[in-house]
């Protein structure tokens, strides 16, 4: 079953920088995954339901399941992505895995 890791940033001091850093270095780290079949990231831009925007930017990544989701962040790129993210990440920030059904 295919799943996806879903990586939910909080609003960093200085968005600037961040997204410098994360376009610049962090999404390259990301699309050297072993196994990763899609790779989407973004800024959230608005809050439909009027509620406070918890999230700044979101990163989903696409695997064939579990196990190659594993592999890839067993393997020298998937520590080197895990690093950077330990780096650059605020404070808040979280990453959940799904399975995708439809």
């Amino acid at each position: 079953m295919t799943v996806k890791l879903v990586v939910l940033y909080t609003r960093p001091d200085d968005t600037a920088a961040f997204d410098e850093h994360y376009t610049g270095v962090h999404a390259p780290l990301v699309a050297k995954l072993p196994g990763l079949q899609r790779f989407e990231t973004g800024t959230f831009t608005l809050a439909l339901d009027g509620g406070e925007l918890s999230y700044y930017r979101f990163a989903e990544l696409y695997f064939a399941d579990r196990a190659a989701m594993d592999a890839a962040f067993g393997s020298p790129e998937g520590a080197a992505t895990a690093a950077d993210y330990g780096a650059i990440a605020p404070p808040g920030s979280r990453m959940f895995v799904a399975d995708v059904t439809g």
